[in-house]
């Protein structure tokens, strides 16, 4: 029986641990040649002492699939660039991008600092926009020359990114900030064969087991809804031809539970066709609350 991805040519970034290795491991077991990205930082994004994604390669080397690692930083455009380049100089194609690089910096907003909030705000948010911009040129060009791909790029939002989490300003600004690049660049590069979704997924990380500890131990027995590993068969899948005709979608991956998120939509509405003033602005807000429904909690309130 043929693997899912077969042939395929998928980058990770954010593969040497979490999350993102277990998407390097599941794309590898599906017969795709693997680009296992990690800068090797910290929690906090600081330098770390080893490079992980040289032990995520040698995992997928050691089972019988093909991978190589790239340490560069997809935060700046020479780390992107050279990240899309490592795929097409080893294997000659590329066919999905996993963004899904990022790191924490948590406080409360009063006591948030600027570099803290511009540290979350450049690895999550401008660390998906370099390495899509970058893939995104290659594509287009395999396209005009008469070579549309069947181009995948999944994005990795989260929960706190669509609802909120306390404690956590920067990191959900910059998860909210990847559902609006996800939009825009599945509108925008749908002409050249490019598929664009995002997830947001809950698991056990090193960013979510202190900030979780109470829902994100490991059970002694039973399925381990926590474990990263299930998040990503979806995202092999999403990163896969048979994902086909699927754009511009967010999907909440916890467990073994999948939820189509339906995002920003018009609810209850009134139009005077006149300017308002503020008192009837104001009395006609609280009657379509009224009959609006109640928004998710935000996470932590």
């Amino acid at each position: 029986m043929s693997r899912m991805c077969e042939g395929r040519v998928v980058v990770v970034t954010g593969a040497g641990r979490g999350l993102g290795r277990a998407h390097a491991l599941a794309f590898a077991a599906e017969g795709a040649k693997v680009v296992v990205n990690d800068l090797g930082v910290g929690l906090d994004g600081t330098p770390g002492a080893d490079g992980p994604s040289l032990h995520v390669v040698e995992e997928i080397r050691a089972a019988g699939g093909e991978a190589i690692a790239h340490g560069g930083d997809v935060a700046t455009s020479a780390g992107a660039a050279s990240l899309v380049a490592a795929a097409l100089d080893t294997y000659g194609r590329l066919d999905t991008l996993v963004n899904n690089a990022g790191f924490l910096r948590d406080r409360m907003l009063v006591n948030l600092d600027e570099d803290d909030w511009d540290a979350v705000v450049r690895v999550h948010l401008k660390g998906h926009f370099l390495p899509l911009k970058h893939a995104a040129v290659h594509w287009r060009a395999e396209a005009k020359a008469g070579r549309t791909p069947a181009a995948r790029i999944v994005n990795t939002s989260s929960g706190a990114g669509l609802l909120g989490s306390v404690g956590q300003s920067n990191y959900s600004a910059a998860k909210a900030g990847i559902v609006g690049l996800t939009l825009v660049a599945a509108a925008e590069l749908a002409r050249y064969g490019v598929q664009v979704n995002a997830i947001a997924p809950a698991a056990r990380t090193r960013m979510t087991e202190r900030t979780f500890a109470d829902t994100m131990t490991a059970p002694d027995s039973g399925f381990d809804a926590m474990a990263p590993e299930n998040v990503s068969p979806l995202v092999v899948w999403l990163g896969a031809e048979q994902s086909a005709g699927v754009t511009g979608r967010v999907f909440e991956t916890e467990g073994g539970r999948i939820t189509v998120m339906e995002g920003w939509r018009p609810g209850p509405t009134a139009d005077k066709a006149a300017r308002w003033t503020p008192e009837e602005a104001g009395e006609t807000a609280l009657k379509l609350l009224g009959r609006a429904e109640v928004p998710g909690r935000v996470y932590g309130a």
